[in-house]
C-alpha cells in the first residue's frame, strides 16, 4: 500500500497492510541530551512531521502556507539578569523567562505571561490588520506549480504545519491571555464573538484558494484548551461562543475537498469532545495520557466516529524495554480495529534516553505490523 492508502484504509476502519508510522517534535534539551548518546547526524533526522528520516516514518506533505499574524511584532529585551530575561515577543506579548536550561530557544519550564495586546475592541481592531488573508506572501511562491503533483500524490497532503493554523481558543488565548480570556467570556461577550467569527472568517479566506485547486487530506486545528483534570473552557462556553464558528469552518472545509478535520489539544478533553464531534471534528489528539486520556476508554465512550491519534505514554518510555513492551500491548486492540494511529502523547522530553527511544520505535514498528 502507498502511504496515503493505508492512512485511508486506518481512518476509515478498512484493511491494511499495517498502521501509519508517524511521531510529533522533540524538545531541543532531548536532542542535546542524545547527542551526548551518540545519536548519529542525519540530515533530518528529528524532523518527524514529514517523514521517513531514520525511523521509516509514512511520509505526510504540509503545504506551508501561513495562517500567523503578518507583520508579526518587533522583538524586544526588555530586561535581562542571570536568571531571567523578559521580552516582548514577535505576538506582542511579555513573558518573562527562565534563562538556565534554554536550548536553542526552547525553555525547561513555561515562561511567565505579564501582558498581553489586546484588552479592548479598539486593541482587536488594531490586530486584525495582521490578519489580512489576501496578502500574496502567505502563500509559498509558484505554490500552483505544485497541484499536479497533489492531486496525483501517494501521500498524505495536509494545508500548513502544525500549530500554524490555530484554533479558536489558541489564538483568542495568544491575543489577550488564558486568565483574562477566562474572565473575557463573561465581561465582554460582544469582543469574544467578535473574536470567534473574524477567525472563522479568516481561516476560511485562507483556505480558499488552495482547496479551489486541490483536495487536502486533513486540515488541523491546535487548540490546547484543557489542563489535566478539566478544560479550561466549560462545554456552556464552548457552545455559546466557539461552537458555531467551529461548525461553520468545518462545513466549509469538507465541502471544499477536505477529507478530516483533527483537533490538538492537551490535557482533559472529555467534556469538550461531544460538542466537538457534533461541529464535524473526525480526529482528536494528542491523548495525554497524565491527564487520563486513555486511548481504550475514549473509543469506548465515544464509539468508531472519533478517530484518535496519539496516546503513548511519554513516561513509560522513560522507564525501559519491559515497560515499553508492556504499554505498547495495551494498544493491540485499537490498532486491530483501526481509526487509530499511535504516536508519543506530546513532543519528547528528555528524561527518555536515546537507547529507550530506539527500543521504543523498533517495538512500536512490531505493533504496527500486529507482530507485538
Amino acid at each position: 500500500m502507498t502511504d496515503l492508502e493505508r492512512f485511508l484504509a486506518v481512518m476509515e476502519y478498512q484493511p491494511k497492510d499495517k498502521v501509519p508510522n508517524h511521531e510529533l517534535g522533540i524538545w531541543p534539551q532531548t536532542i542535546e541530551r542524545w547527542d551526548s548518546e551518540g545519536a548519529p547526524h542525519d540530515g533530518g533526522r528529528f524532523d518527524w512531521w514529514q517523514g521517513p528520516g531514520p525511523f521509516d516514518l509514512d511520509i505526510r506533505e504540509f503545504i506551508p502556507v501561513n495562517f500567523d499574524l503578518v507583520p508579526a511584532f518587533e522583538y524586544e529585551l526588555i530586561e535581562r539578569t542571570e536568571r531571567y530575561e523578559t521580552i516582548r515577543d514577535e505576538r506582542g506579548r511579555v513573558r518573562k523567562a527562565l534563562i538556565e536550561g534554554t536550548v536553542g530557544g526552547g525553555r525547561m519550564c513555561m515562561d511567565t505571561y505579564l501582558d498581553f495586546p489586546v484588552k479592548n475592541m479598539d486593541d482587536f481592531r488594531k490586530m486584525q490588520k495582521r490578519y489580512d488573508a489576501s496578502l500574496e506572501t502567505r502563500y509559498p511562491q509558484d505554490w500552483k506549480a505544485n497541484v499536479p503533483g497533489w492531486k496525483n500524490r501517494d501521500h498524505v497532503l495536509i494545508l500548513a504545519r502544525n500549530c500554524n493554523a490555530a484554533g479558536f481558543y489558541w489564538r483568542a488565548r495568544e491575543w489577550v491571555g488564558t486568565e483574562n480570556l477566562s474572565y473575557m467570556w463573561y465581561d465582554d461577550p460582544a469582543l469574544c464573538r467578535e473574536m470567534m467569527e473574524f477567525y472563522a472568517d479568516f481561516t476560511i479566506e485562507m483556505a480558499r484558494p488552495i482547496l479551489a485547486e486541490t483536495d487536502i487530506d486533513y486540515f488541523n486545528l491546535n487548540e490546547d484548551f484543557a489542563g489535566k483534570g478539566t478544560p479550561l473552557i466549560g462545554p456552556g462556553t464552548f457552545k455559546e461562543f466557539i461552537y458555531q464558528p467551529l461548525k461553520r469552518l468545518i462545513d466549509f472545509l469538507k465541502s471544499n475537498g477536505v477529507r478530516y478535520v483533527c483537533l490538538d489539544s492537551d490535557g482533559s478533553t472529555q467534556p469538550l469532545i461531544p460538542l466537538m464531534m457534533d461541529a464535524g471534528v473526525d480526529v482528536h489528539w494528542p491523548m495525554e495520557r497524565g491527564s487520563d486520556m486513555d486511548p481504550n476508554d475514549l473509543r469506548k465512550k465515544f464509539g468508531k466516529s472519533l478517530r484518535l491519534w496519539g496516546g503513548v505514554d511519554k513516561r513509560e518510555i522513560a522507564k525501559g524495554p519491559k515497560a515499553i513492551d508492556a504499554h505498547l500491548r495495551e494498544l493491540i486492540p485499537l490498532i486491530e480495529e483501526g481509526g487509530y494511529i499511535p504516536t508519543l502523547d506530546h513532543t519528547v522530553p528528555p528524561d527518555i534516553s536515546w537507547s529507550d527511544w530506539c527500543y521504543y520505535m523498533e517495538s512500536k514498528h512490531k505493533l504496527l505490523e500486529g507482530k507485538l
